[in-house]
């Protein structure tokens, strides 16, 4: 029998990621390289371990294998534990059967024995598919000061973009008094996170109300949350104004990674007071020859540069030959890009090969189409021709033959 704990969190990483298109054809999204060196589902673990929170279950379904290979018995991120830890939660035969995932609200559902086992007070519902530092710790006394039964972080984001996401509208002590599911017209810029502090007792009781429901989507954002508030429960906002990226679409993969280059973004991967913890491959440095040219760009272990790199990211074991130029890029591990080859706005999944003379993707400043123009990604393993150009806004998930033009 497990010791009883506080706080536990319960980390969503089950999701498709659809809009990733060819990225996420064999990986679960959380488990998608990010910024040189790390996974995006290092985010959550390490807000987790620094926040004091070592009980974590990884809700997993879509192409698990790679994400549950990676995360192991969790000792990159301190979480191998004898009393709590980290664990991987895929759906299981029960009673009744077998049922994968329905919804978000559904996967905490199924796996009520198993928080039950360490009897919290509180349950942190997190995503796995954002990045951003976050102190959930701070969050869980704001909870307990509210002595609240759902606190959702909170993010003032555009008004542009605020149709995009789930909105709240805050009274001045912060109580939640009305919600806004990706208006069109929106009347609030109070966006969630999808980070949830959930008093337990609470949590159950609307779980179980949310299954019995033959009408319900068993989602947190759509029936849930929308029940506790309309039952009167003590919700409220808590306000988070750090750098916060939801990385489900190509482009917004690809800003994430260069923020990381823009000292105007705070976000800061370097700051010791709050590591972000991963698994690492025991890898050689990097190696830049006295032909490359690299600037503002980040480079990692085992990776040869003899080309030109210029405001891109390099994973492992990445190679740029001579009179290669890559800029604005993201270049994924074990991926090669030969002499003469160009890669520009574009993202490069893991082992590819962009053959000599190639062209992938397309300067913005130059392209004849702005409103069709996009990052070009080609996917895993794929080999690209010589003399290939492969256009803006193009998901590459087959060979292209010498010169052909995508």
């Amino acid at each position: 029998m497990a010791r009883k704990t506080e706080t536990i969190a319960m980390l969503l990483a089950g999701g498709q990621g659809s809009r990733l298109g060819i990225l996420t054809k064999n990986i679960a999204k959380p488990a998608v390289p990010y910024g040189g060196k790390y996974r995006i589902i290092d985010f959550p673990l390490s807000n987790c371990v620094n926040s004091g929170i070592y009980t974590v279950g990884v809700l997993t379904q879509y192409q698990p294998l790679e994400l549950n290979d990676y995360i192991g018995n969790g000792a990159a991120w301190d979480l191998d534990r004898n009393n709590g830890g980290v664990h991987v939660l895929s759906p299981y035969q029960q009673i009744k059967g077998t049922e994968w995932y329905k919804g978000t609200a559904n996967a905490i559902y199924q796996n009520i024995n198993f928080i039950d086992r360490y009897d919290p007070e509180y349950v942190a519902v997190l995503s796995g598919d954002h990045i951003y530092k976050m102190d959930y710790n701070k969050m869980l006394q704001y909870h307990k000061e509210k002595n609240a039964a759902c606190t959702i972080a909170m993010l003032e984001v555009p008004w542009e973009e605020a149709s995009r996401f789930g909105l709240m509208f805050v009274d001045d002590d912060g109580a939640i008094t009305a919600f806004e599911e990706k208006p069109k017209n929106p009347k609030s810029n109070k966006a969630s996170m999808g980070v949830y502090m959930f008093t337990w007792k609470k949590l159950r009781e609307y779980l179980i109300a949310d299954e019995a429901d033959p009408n319900s989507s068993n989602d947190f954002g759509k029936n849930v949350i929308p029940a506790m508030h309309g039952a009167g429960e003590r919700m409220f906002a808590y306000r988070f104004d750090g750098y916060w990226k939801d990385v489900g679409t190509i482009d917004s993969l690809w800003e994430a990674n260069l923020d990381l280059l823009n000292p105007k973004v705070n976000i800061d991967l370097t700051d010791t007071s709050w590591p972000i913890y991963c698994k690492n491959a025991s890898l050689p440095p990097h190696y830049v020859s006295p032909a490359a040219k690299v600037e503002n760009s980040l480079v990692s272990g085992g990776s040869k540069i003899s080309g030109n790199i210029d405001y891109s990211v390099l994973f492992s074991n990445v190679t740029v030959e001579e009179g290669a130029n890559v800029k604005y890029s993201i270049v994924m591990p074990g991926a090669t890009v030969k002499a003469g080859a160009t890669v520009q706005y574009a993202m490069v999944a893991e082992n590819a090969v962009i053959e000599s003379g190639a062209v992938v993707g397309e300067d913005p400043q130059h392209t004849e189409n702005l409103e069709n123009w996009g990052v070009a990604v080609i996917g895993e393993n794929v080999v690209i021709g010589k003399n290939a150009v492969i256009k803006g806004k193009n998901m590459i998930a087959e060979n292209v033959g010498e010169g052909e033009v995508k």
